[in-house]
């Protein structure tokens, strides 16, 4: 059976996420953060070597980040319902949004964490733009690759909810988004993570 290890608030939601959408069958295994540094147990970053969350076993391969990981199990055993070919006319928004999730988004908001600590007024702006450019696709269509969730909504979840619990931001001038993060709170797979993942937790959902 396919195990998950999952740090709390990382990005090994996503996994427990998408294990739920395909309704695979899987072993939780929840990791608690060390109390004085925030960091991953030993034994947690003992099970592969990049030492971060998340981890995926499944017979006999272990496998690590996030975005490798929800790729795999889609193609393995979820039958690529989740992943848009390129004959689907929201291929090529499907691949932007899947990569800027970690590729652009999450760092705009650690630069922001960092602009506002540290008064570094070259990072200012970049969060910014980032969440504009969100709320601006979110006015156009239902899901970032269009009418239908994919694995890009998966990814792009993370970053606009728990990534908000680290860096607050005022949602009010972003309507579309709202609306975005309200039919994510909808979906049954998405609460069946929260239970099982972070059930001491209430996502950041407005």
């Amino acid at each position: 059976m396919l195990t998950v290890h999952h740090l709390e608030k990382s990005q090994s939601e996503r996994i427990v996420w998408l294990c739920e959408e395909l309704a695979l069958p899987y072993m939780l295994v929840r990791h608690e953060r060390d109390p004085a540094t925030r960091a991953a147990p030993s034994d947690y970053k003992a099970l592969h070597p990049a030492g971060t969350a998340p981890v995926v076993i499944d017979g006999d391969i272990v496998l690590a980040e996030s975005g490798a990981i929800v790729d795999y199990l889609c193609r393995r055993h979820g039958g690529d319902w989740l992943l848009p070919g390129p004959g689907d006319p929201g291929f090529a928004a499907f691949l932007f949004w899947y990569h800027y999730a970690n590729g652009s988004m999450m760092p705009a908001i650690v630069m922001d964490l960092v602009w506002k600590r540290f008064n570094a007024t070259g990072l200012a702006g970049k969060a910014d733009a980032a969440f504009a450019m969100v709320e601006q696709r979110l006015s156009e269509t239902e899901w970032f690759a269009g009418n239908v969730f994919s694995a890009a909504d998966i990814m792009m979840g993370f970053p606009l909810t728990t990534m908000r619990m680290f860096a607050p931001r005022d949602l009010a001038p972003y309507p579309h988004l709202r609306a975005y993060l309200a039919r994510l709170g909808a979906r049954s797979a998405y609460r069946a993570m929260w239970a099982k993942a972070e059930p001491e937790l209430t996502p950041c959902l407005d």
